[in-house]
This record gives structure tokens, sequence and C-alpha cells, in this order.
């Protein structure tokens, strides 16, 4: 079994987490690599015959240099690295060093015996859903794993969306843009925009609407099998398209946004004796009762 390790370069606490890792593989003759954004940061941890031992691999060569790659940080860690390994499949095992943390595995307190576990081959691989975008006959490099956001940004005004299912027109929408989301993107924007929650295995898309201009106009759910088409006539300013939160693109109206399953898909690491609803309960407090306590 070989791990990769990636993190967030951005928080200076995965410092010691990575620092532990390092020294733990080593201490075990556990054969690692490490992304070679790590290796600045680990200049100030680690001595340099350490690291001088320590393989350093780039975002093209991770996937294949590991069996399991650790993402240390948030779940943005999490979404940027998933973008780098999901076309080989590599699985990713989420150490949460951020705020909330939903798609992480493990705390920091848990991962040596995470790690444990997994040398003794007590874990699944769950695999997640991605979404591919296309603007006419481009399509995206990368699949998002949470959503596909099509909005105006720049601009208060309200934008105008044609949403077709298939070759089925769904509907208009006058409002502030459109989020199509797999089931792990649920609990993401389009749960904050009024969505539903949807466990990860359903084979569901949502479309969902932003402060839609109507009360008539809510969230539908539909087939991860079909295409949603969103077409945008015209726009009072650059109509924005992010894929997992990450700015992707500004184009002018007309543009038509294809969005449908991808090819693609996240592999997770999943410990044997947690299960989606326990993370639902524990990190979003899902069924919390305020009166009791």
């Amino acid at each position: 079994m070989r791990f990769g390790i990636y993190g967030n370069i951005e928080k200076e606490e995965i410092a010691p987490v990575i620092e532990k890792l390092v020294l733990q593989f080593l201490e075990k003759n556990i054969p690692f690599c490490l992304h070679e954004s790590l290796i600045p940061l680990m200049r100030k941890n680690l001595s340099r015959p350490v690291l001088k031992s320590v393989k350093a691999v780039s975002d093209k060569k991770l996937p294949t240099s590991c069996d399991i790659v650790i993402s240390v940080g948030g779940d943005g860690t999490i979404l940027r690295l998933a973008r780098i390994v999901s076309t080989v499949g590599t699985p990713i095992l989420g150490v949460n060093v951020g705020k909330l943390g939903f798609l992480a595995e493990v705390s920091v307190g848990e991962i040596g015996e995470c790690i444990d576990e997994i040398l003794r081959g007590e874990y699944s691989v769950e695999k997640r859903t991605m979404l591919e975008t296309k603007f006419g006959n481009q399509i995206f490099p990368e699949s998002a794993l949470n959503d596909v956001v099509v909005n105006c940004p720049s601009t208060s005004r309200m934008l105008s969306v044609d949403i077709f299912v298939d070759d089925d027109y769904l509907g208009t929408v006058r409002g502030d843009g459109i989020i199509v989301a797999t089931p792990t993107g649920s609990t993401a924007y389009a749960l904050s925009n009024g969505g539903p929650i949807v466990p990860p295995s359903t084979e569901v898309f949502l479309i969902s609407p932003i402060c839609p201009h109507t009360l008539t106009i809510r969230t539908v759910v539909v087939p991860d099998t079909v295409k949603i088409h969103l077409r945008v006539k015209h726009a009072p300013a650059k109509i924005h398209v992010a894929i997992d939160g990450q700015p992707q693109t500004f184009r002018k109206s007309p543009i038509d946004v294809c969005v449908r399953k991808s090819p693609y898909c996240t592999s997770l690491v999943k410990r044997v004796n947690t299960n989606y609803f326990d993370v639902l309960r524990r990190k979003l407090n899902w069924g919390l009762d305020g009166r009791n306590g």
C-alpha cells in the first residue's frame, strides 16, 4: 500500500499534521509520496536528510504514484484534489483541519488509527458521481464533485435562464442563477439555497434556482441519466460559470451550458464503523432539538 499526501498550503495548521504523517510512514517503512507544493512548507518542519528521502510528485504524477491519497485541509481541499485524481480514480482519505469538513472522513486525532485500519484492509471505497460541463462542442477538462453554478455576480439585476431536461422544456427562471448539484453537493451551496439533503448513493441531480423571483419555483430532482441544458439569451452582465466554486469562465450572452453525468467519479475512503447519517447528525446537527437542553 502506497500513500500520497496532499494539503492546502494556505492553512498553516496543516504543517504539523503532515510532519506527523511523514515521520509515521518513515518509522513504519510505509511507501509514500508528497505533493510537490508541500515541500517548501515542510522545509521548516523536517530535517534536510529526511526531506531528501521524500519523493515529491506533481499534479500529473500524483494519481498514479499512490494507492490512496490523503487530503489534509477542509472540504475545498478535497474538491481540488478530486479534480486532480478523478480521471484515474485514486481513492481520497479526507483529514479535516478546517471548520466543518463534511466530506472529510477523519479528524487530526484519528489519522494514526485510520491508517492502521487501512493497512489491515478494514475500509471501503465509496464512489461519488461527478458532473461534466459543456459549452457548445467544448467540454471542460475538470469535472465537478459538488456543483456547477451559472450566475451573474457582478450585478444585482436578475438573470433569466431557460431550463431543459434532455429535450423537454422545464421552465424559465428569473433570479440570481442556477445550481446543478450532485447528491454530494446537496449539502453544499444547494442546501444553503433551500434544497433537500440527498444521500450520495442516490442516482439523481438537483436543479436549484438561486433566489427565484417567484414562490412557485423550487428545487427539482431529476435522474442522473439526463442532460440538463441551461440557456441564457440575455444577461445584464457577463455570465459566470463556476465548477465546485472555482472561477472558470465569464462569457457574454447568449450562452448555452449543458451539464450531465461525468464519465469520471470521485472515490472516497470510508471507515467501516461510520455511515452517511452519522455524519449528518454529527456535523450538520441534523435533527437536533434545541428544546432538549
